[in-house]
């Protein structure tokens, strides 16, 4: 059993080292553990650091793709080089490599797919209030609306099984954090989550470079995704609320009308009728995406089934 601890990696030749050297190289129930350090276009020291440090692997971007597209690719060179267990960490410190034998427990055990390491915000006394808060509403809108645990989704200490990493196709161009999760429930996998309290980070944030930008792009990022693998869900509620309200407006007209008041009040009417037909338009486009839906996840059966045969040992 080969556990290999990804990386991603930005600018980090200050928390990079003591990162690597964190992580425990033995662990129950696991042969071998290695690092795997996939630095996303540094213009500092980052890669040299991590060699120097003990990494396994170091693999360069030649440019900044972002973090969405460096974790991806840290999961499939993971992949490449035998890994039964993956597990995901940031290299600016925010948490305790010392815990990957408690993150690691569940999927050993078969109870889990994939297991997050909660940070604990709420204890986490220099997260910026924004950021705080910000986190939570995150968690909170992504759970209800794409129906996954009650998790911490903006963690980025998680341990996968090596089907869950096979299993995984992110497009995401901004976090993968979200856009895993949604697809890891749409396919049923089985998350679940365990306490490990982060350290603080006074640092700025290399995602987040501010914070309404943050919050735009992470907000589209969770609702392409909930469009995409939950579209009948997406589309027939936002069909429906539009449809309530034009329902609400036509018994608003209705009550004039029947006091006696109608004549002056026809607007309402046509405005009732548009929203309705507008609410039964996208019920219509939930059926047709659903249907879309059962395409994609033929191919992504597919893609599942290629990577398991390119990366079998």
């Amino acid at each position: 059993m080969k556990l290999i601890v990804t990386i991603p990696a930005y600018n980090e030749e200050e928390n990079i080292a003591a990162v690597i050297k964190e992580i425990p190289r033995e662990l129950p129930g696991i042969d071998k553990v290695e690092v795997l350090v996939l630095n996303d276009g540094s213009r500092d020291k980052t890669a040299q650091v991590a060699k120097n440090a003990g990494a396994d692997y170091v693999i360069s971007h030649r440019s900044n793709l972002g973090l969405a597209k460096t974790f991806s690719d840290a999961i499939s060179e993971a992949l490449k080089f035998g890994a039964d267990l993956i597990v995901n960490t940031d290299g600016d410190n925010h948490y305790d490599q010392s815990k990957i034998n408690e993150l690691i427990k569940p999927v050993l055990s078969n109870e889990a797919d994939i297991v997050i390491g909660s940070r604990k915000i709420g204890e986490l006394e220099k997260m910026p209030f924004l950021n705080k808060y910000g986190n939570k509403l995150g968690s909170y809108v992504t759970t209800k609306l794409a129906g996954i645990p009650k998790v911490d989704v903006s963690s980025g200490f998680r341990a996968y099984s090596k089907e869950a990493a096979l299993r995984l196709s992110l497009m995401s161009n901004h976090t993968y954090t979200h856009a895993a999760l949604i697809q890891a429930a749409d396919s049923r996998m089985v998350i679940l989550e365990i306490p490990i309290k982060a350290r603080e980070v006074t640092r700025k944030s290399r995602l987040i470079k501010n914070i309404p930008d943050h919050i735009m792009r992470a907000g589209t990022v969770i609702l392409r995704n909930i469009f995409i693998y939950k579209p009948l869900r997406a589309f027939l509620s936002l069909g429906l609320l539009i449809f309530a309200v034009g329902l609400i407006v036509v018994i608003r007209f209705l009550y004039f009308y029947f006091s006696g008041d109608g004549d002056g009040h026809i607007q309402s009417l046509i405005l009732a009728g548009v929203l309705m037909i507008i609410g039964f338009n996208f019920a219509t486009l939930g059926m047709i995406a659903s249907a879309i839906g059962w395409n994609r996840k033929i191919i992504e059966e597919v893609l599942y089934r290629t990577k398991k045969q390119e990366y079998k040992k």
